[in-house]
């Protein structure tokens, strides 16, 4: 008889929010479904210094705060401890710290009206590597942010240097990716397996130096690959 296969271990999270009913209807909804919250913080300030002591696995970060902002606060975060997941906080889905904070590593965002089985599904999903985005609002974040004018086009110095370690067939991956398609509908469009698009998806991860799907999405719109207005069946 086979051994069981244990059970996943749950996530640690830290929940940094100047608003106390949000840190406390977070941790009440999180800890409710077996989710561990290690710490709390009123501000970026002490995010950072509770991720430096405890190493949690995801940090739900409000963008607004008081002392250090919910974006440089992911900006540190990530930079002392890589492999935390950081999801921002927000109540408005089109806003550009949420642009910016993907833009720099950020797995995500999630609306401060969430509800509580999501709240709890995006924590767990985060901590496991994926990106946390819904499609049809990250394109249009990054096509109000990532304005036509200053994208560059895929033939101009700064984008080919970007690009430069891809091959052309991870470069066409690349493009669908920041359309927006996932990788079953990369398979149907590129006459491919899913494990063969897996592969292609995490090399050029790897080459291009990206966290997940979030970045990959942003670096698509910022060299050119893909530009405002482009649409795809990927989207909603």
């Amino acid at each position: 008889m086979n051994a069981a296969t244990p059970a996943a271990r749950e996530p640690r999270v830290v929940i940094a929010d100047d608003q106390e009913l949000i840190r406390t209807g977070f941790r009440l909804i999180l800890t409710s479904r077996g989710i561990e919250v290690v710490g709390e913080a009123v501000d970026g300030v002490e995010a950072v210094e509770l991720v430096r002591r405890l190493r949690p696995d995801v940090v739900l970060m409000d963008i607004r705060m008081p002392n250090l902002d919910g974006l440089e606060a992911a900006r540190q975060v990530l930079a002392i401890a890589p492999s935390c997941r950081v999801v921002m906080l927000t109540t408005f889905d089109l806003d550009r710290y949420v642009y910016a904070a993907l833009a720099l590593g950020a797995s995500g965002f999630l609306l401060k009206d969430v509800t509580a089985d999501h709240l709890a599904a995006s924590v767990r999903l985060v901590a496991t590597g994926d990106a946390l985005l819904a499609p049809s609002i990250t394109r249009r974040l990054v096509e109000r942010f990532a304005s036509p004018d200053r994208v560059p086009g895929p033939a101009e110095p700064a984008a080919r240097r970007a690009l430069a370690p891809l091959t052309p067939r991870e470069r066409e991956v690349l493009t669908l990716v920041g359309r927006g398609l996932s990788n079953s509908e990369l398979a149907t469009a590129l006459t491919l397996s899913e494990a063969t698009v897996k592969t292609h998806v995490a090399r050029i991860f790897s080459k291009l130096n990206l966290r997940d799907r979030a970045q990959a999405v942003v670096l698509a719109y910022e060299t050119g690959l893909v530009t405002p207005g482009t649409r795809s069946t990927g989207w909603n």
